[in-house]
């Protein structure tokens, strides 16, 4: 059974970086495409951004396209979130997800194995 433990979120000001990072176990996490989620107050979850097994595949929702970027580092086995210039309207908790890398599905597809969240709160 794959396991997710996320870590790095918090309190920052509005323009600041936070990098949140995703460890998995469990299982071989070269087989599994990643992502982050993010759930807002009052929101469904989002889907921020995913990455594939060889990371040469990504995706960025449009609201955070050219301030977040998705890695991974494969030999420790964690996926990271570099995010900056943060806005109020980012906070909110974020998830990391794994699911097995399927050729042919859409790389956002089939996400169901979930961390147990992470808060990040952006002040103005």
């Amino acid at each position: 059974q794959v396991q997710l433990v996320e870590s790095g979120g918090g309190l920052v000001q509005a323009g600041g970086s936070l990098r949140l990072s995703c460890t998995a176990s469990g299982r071989t996490f070269t087989n599994d495409k990643m992502a982050w989620f993010r759930q807002a107050p009052g929101k469904e979850r989002e889907l921020v951004s995913a990455i594939s097994r060889s990371a040469f595949n990504i995706y960025y929702t449009n609201s955070v396209r050219g301030r977040f970027t998705i890695s991974r580092d494969n030999a420790k086995s964690t996926v990271y979130l570099q995010m900056n210039s943060l806005k109020p309207e980012d906070t909110a908790i974020y998830y990391c997800a794994a699911a097995r890398e399927v050729f042919g599905r859409d790389l956002g597809a089939d996400f169901k194995i979930y961390g147990q969240g992470i808060q990040v709160t952006v002040s103005l």
